[in-house]
């Protein structure tokens, strides 16, 4: 399940790191549509969460993800789940338009909510969203996994907030995917029910921009997205790119794609440029390519010379820890609310103002 060359199925494993004792915190993993939910609630359980109930109306996704927790109690209905009092948080990696109003229905049982990015396809859907969690008092967590289940990126930040490159000025991020295009449902096709390139792959990217600057808001200089190479599905967008200016001055540039070719042994040769004021860092997030298999290279320019830091294994994910705490202490150590929700309105904001760069005869068009 937790294969390397398939990005719709990988599911990082780190180090066991308990925050809680058994049976201190709950949670149930309902709707299964991406395999994102293996993750998160691997994520969860190496920080010392239950994994108690399943639910997904698709009975062979149920048994799939049996296989990986079995200690799981298939639920009938999402009812057994949300009148559980037992359970403090409900994860779920459902259909990406759909996770908004499933995050409602959790929030409003006094449950907090763990969804797969994009949390929310559209900006009314953001706007609920903001409105169920100052009504109910729930987090609304969001997993951006390019960052927080990253550990070359998780040191990046380590190494941000030690002062390690001064005041970081700009992040390029460049994020190709692997479509593996037989194994997709219906819906990933549908730019109506993933959202389109920025909003779903995009957020993770304006997500580490946020979080590397130190910004709390950004101002949108280009964006656009194009159709190259999946004309049998002509809405699909399989390239985007944006450009960004944040509140303090930096600014991001990023490219999404789903160019992935067969010959690279990972889903994607994910890359994370920083520069700071006094030096700069690279991530080699999944593969250092033609050179190690291995994930998790961080190369480090300072004033001092050039380092190669290989760190697999060594920082951890601290991020499922924190969440735990988070909602048992009612804290924002893991992500701020405010960052999570920014993040994917820049993300929705870009996908709609971007060009389109591709279309009859190439021609140039701009989304209504």
């Amino acid at each position: 399940m937790f294969q390397r060359a398939d990005g719709m199925n990988y599911a990082p494993q780190g180090k066991p790191q308990p925050v809680v004792k058994a049976g201190e915190f709950r949670v149930a993993a309902v709707g299964l549509d991406h395999g994102h939910i293996y993750g998160m609630c691997n994520g969860l359980r190496e920080a010392g969460a239950e994994i108690a109930w399943v639910f997904d109306p698709d009975p062979k996704k149920v048994a799939r993800f049996l296989e990986v927790f079995p200690g799981a109690q298939v639920a009938a209905n999402l009812h057994n789940v949300l009148d559980d009092p037992r359970i403090q948080m409900v994860a779920s990696a459902c259909i990406p338009d759909q996770r908004g109003q499933l995050g409602f229905q959790v929030m409003a049982h006094g449950k907090d909510y763990f969804a797969d990015k994009p949390p929310v396809t559209t900006l009314q859907q953001l706007e609920a969203a903001r409105r169920a969690v100052a009504d109910t008092g729930r987090k609304f967590c969001v997993y951006y996994s390019e960052r927080i289940h990253v550990e070359a990126a998780v040191y990046a930040g380590q190494l941000i907030a030690d002062g390690a490159i001064g005041r970081v000025v700009q992040v390029v991020n460049l994020a190709p995917h692997r479509l593996s295009a037989p194994n997709r449902p219906e819906w990933f096709w549908q730019p109506e029910k993933y959202g389109g390139i920025i909003t779903d792959i995009g957020s993770h990217q304006i997500e580490q921009f946020l979080f590397y600057t130190g910004a709390n808001d950004a101002e949108i200089l280009h964006s656009a997205t194009g159709n190259y190479h999946t004309p049998q599905h002509p809405e699909f967008e399989d390239f985007g790119e944006a450009n960004f200016r944040a509140d303090n001055g930096a600014t991001h540039y990023l490219r999404v794609d789903w160019f992935t070719p067969d010959g690279l042994p990972v889903w994607g040769d994910g890359r994370c440029f920083i520069l700071g004021t006094e030096g700069y860092i690279e991530l080699r997030k999944y593969i250092d390519v033609a050179r190690e298999q291995t994930p998790d290279h961080v190369y480090l320019v300072d004033g001092r010379g050039a380092q190669h830091l290989p760190v697999q294994g060594l920082v951890g994910y601290p991020f499922f820890g924190q969440l735990i705490l988070d909602c048992l202490e009612r804290t924002e150590k893991a992500m701020t609310q405010a960052h999570a929700f920014k993040a994917i309105e820049l993300a929705i904001r870009a996908q709609q103002q971007a060009i389109r760069l591709t279309g009859e005869a190439g021609a140039v068009t701009t989304k209504g």
